[in-house]
């Protein structure tokens, strides 16, 4: 009698485990027609925080940085993490295009080949005064990345104001330079 009902309760589990997670994903898509779910909406506790300790290399045609340059700035600076394979990043690039003449931007290029970024930014336009090269993802992992592109408003002393993980669109960056007044 107890191995049948232990047997019945071994079929049965692939089932309960089905049923949970379909009525998990029949919730997440709820949310999304509904619209009060945004599968991109990240909640990243670096705001008012200290950026991470850190160094980039030069990825042509600028030079690298690290955390005491970044530190070190008396205007604010937008970090942007982009790479070339990303078609997010190339949508964005028009934005930061017209956002380089209010705010100074420094790229990093996330897991990309550094020929790959020069092609990319010959093509596209380069917004960025100093562009860093991230090739293993470890100084994105530090920053709390989730995916390309992403951007941090950065003060000077290096205390991150803003974050938004999504590519910068035209009411994005209205909020943010209304950070900068």
């Amino acid at each position: 009698m107890k191995q049948i009902t232990r047997r019945r309760l071994l079929w049965s589990l692939p089932f309960a485990t089905a049923a949970v997670a379909g009525g998990g994903f029949f919730s997440m898509l709820s949310g999304l027609r509904k619209g009060n779910f945004d599968p991109r909406e990240i909640n990243i506790p670096v705001i008012n925080k200290p950026i991470p300790s850190f160094s980039v290399a030069s990825q042509p045609p600028s030079t690298g940085f690290n955390q005491q340059e970044l530190q070190q700035q008396t205007k604010p600076i937008l970090i942007n993490f982009f790479a070339s394979w990303c078609i997010p990043c190339l949508r964005e690039m028009g934005v930061l295009q017209q956002l380089s003449s209010h705010i100074g931007i420094w790229g990093i290029a996330y897991k990309d080949k550094p020929d790959a970024v020069s092609g990319f930014l010959q093509r596209n336009g380069n917004p960025y005064q100093r562009i860093g090269q991230d090739p293993e993802g470890n100084i994105s992992i530090d920053w709390g990345l989730s995916g390309v592109p992403e951007s941090f408003l950065v003060m000077p002393g290096g205390i991150i104001k803003w974050h938004y993980p999504k590519p910068l669109t035209v009411t994005s960056t209205q909020t943010l330079l209304s950070l900068l007044q």
